[in-house]
């Protein structure tokens, strides 16, 4: 069976720091927004697809976290599957409970996705991320990308803590730099964008803006990136509830027109045609039987400033190496061609992990709605999210894209 599937209601935290408050809390409030916008109780729901890294890494609640997690706010009785999948948890829990539903084993299933990130020790939530990479050959793998270009010249390198991931992406971008002529510039611009976005997004972690020097002046933290172009450590939860589309004529619902989920390959650095983003993009956009010039808005997975570059070519909403002069064009900006990462996106509305994929949901649930206030994209019928998780090789290990339509 392959029923059509919307998604009825959707909710999500602010995301931020919230130490005085556990994963299970942030969970639940999610899960019962997701829930009173679709005009459901936690009885209606036959499954739930949770996603957590940082409830098993830091909290070492292993085995059954959404269980746990979930339980005392009223989902007890109904099937829980926990869900990791690196940064792509969230949008692999969604992922399910659409396959859930189009399969015809239940009306209605809920993805939720948590994260507690924050920790009185810095260090401890940067060590979550380790995991995300193969461990056994993590120096061979950093050492192949920085090979992927010039070597770094020594003034240029930074001490201190920070995520492997950051040390990961500035090797991709100094590639591409080398490679496509993409400069600090164009990165800037992404990240000047994105924090102008967050202004308007009260769930965002960051909501000041930043001017494209004030980026390019901050704190370096990994050649060539910044702090403002790096994606935030935090903490919060978003949800979406999934039905199939006999079960409700709500007019708030959204259509799913495709969902994806991939893993990498092995292919040549110099292969960007097949790498895993533009592979999941392709298997979307011929599922939903349209193509990027069809998309009004987009949340993509811009952990860095450069993740955006790099997606917006994968999404075919430029070609493959412009993606530094069309995000620096104004194209991707709030009354550009293509608005990309209204919400602020990973920069700036932050990055609790496994809620991100459901979070870029939530957000182009509202934007094909018409409910995003003053960063609405305006008269948005198509939406496309892409949410990229871990590293094998010198790509992530998942990607997920899923694209969406209004009904109405």
């Amino acid at each position: 069976m392959n029923r059509e599937a919307l998604i009825l209601g959707i909710g999500a935290t602010p995301f931020g720091r919230h130490l005085d408050r556990s994963a299970g809390d942030l969970a639940g409030q999610a899960a019962h927004e997701a829930l009173r916008d679709a005009g459901l109780a936690p009885a209606d729901v036959g499954a739930v697809f949770h996603a957590t890294v940082s409830q098993k890494a830091i909290d070492g609640q292993h085995m059954i976290p959404g269980q746990v997690a979930l339980r005392p706010h009223g989902f007890a009785g109904v099937p829980v599957v926990n869900v990791e999948n690196a940064c792509a948890g969230g949008a692999t829990a969604l992922w399910l409970a659409i396959a859930h539903v189009r399969a015809g084993l239940s009306d209605v299933a809920l993805a939720v996705g948590v994260d507690k990130l924050v920790c009185t020790d810095p260090a401890q939530g940067l060590a979550v991320f380790d995991g995300a990479m193969d461990v056994a050959h993590r120096e061979a793998t950093l050492a192949g990308l920085a090979a992927l270009s010039d070597p770094l010249p020594p003034e240029l390198s930074v001490d201190g803590d920070r995520s492997v991931f950051m040390e990961i992406y500035a090797s991709l971008t100094r590639a591409h730099m080398q490679r496509f002529g993409t400069t600090e510039a164009h990165l800037a611009a992404v990240s000047a964008k994105n924090h102008a976005h967050s202004v308007h997004n009260p769930r965002a972690h960051f909501r000041r803006p930043f001017t494209a020097d004030e980026v390019l002046a901050a704190r370096r933290v990994a050649w060539p990136l910044t702090v403002p172009m790096c994606s935030p450590v935090s903490d919060g939860a978003a949800a979406a509830v999934v039905t199939r589309a006999d079960f409700t004529h709500n007019d708030s619902a959204v259509a799913v027109l495709s969902s994806v989920l991939l893993s990498g390959t092995d292919r040549a650095a110099d292969d960007a045609a097949r790498h895993i983003g533009r592979r999941a993009a392709l298997a979307a956009y011929e599922k939903a039987s349209i193509g990027p010039q069809d998309v009004d808005v987009a949340e993509v997975h811009d952990a860095t400033a450069f993740g955006e570059i790099q997606q917006a070519e994968n999404l075919g909403f430029c070609p493959i190496g412009d993606g530094g002069p069309w995000s620096a064009s104004g194209a991707s900006a709030l009354g550009g061609a293509l608005p990309v990462n209204p919400s602020g996106g990973l920069e700036s509305r932050g990055h609790p992990v496994s809620a991100t994929g459901l979070a870029q949901v939530f957000e182009l649930v509202t934007q094909l709605r018409g409910r995003a206030g003053g960063r609405q994209v305006p008269d948005a019928r198509i939406a496309i999210a892409e949410n990229g998780g871990g590293l094998y090789g010198i790509e992530e290990a998942v990607a997920t894209v899923t694209i969406l339509g209004r009904t109405r």
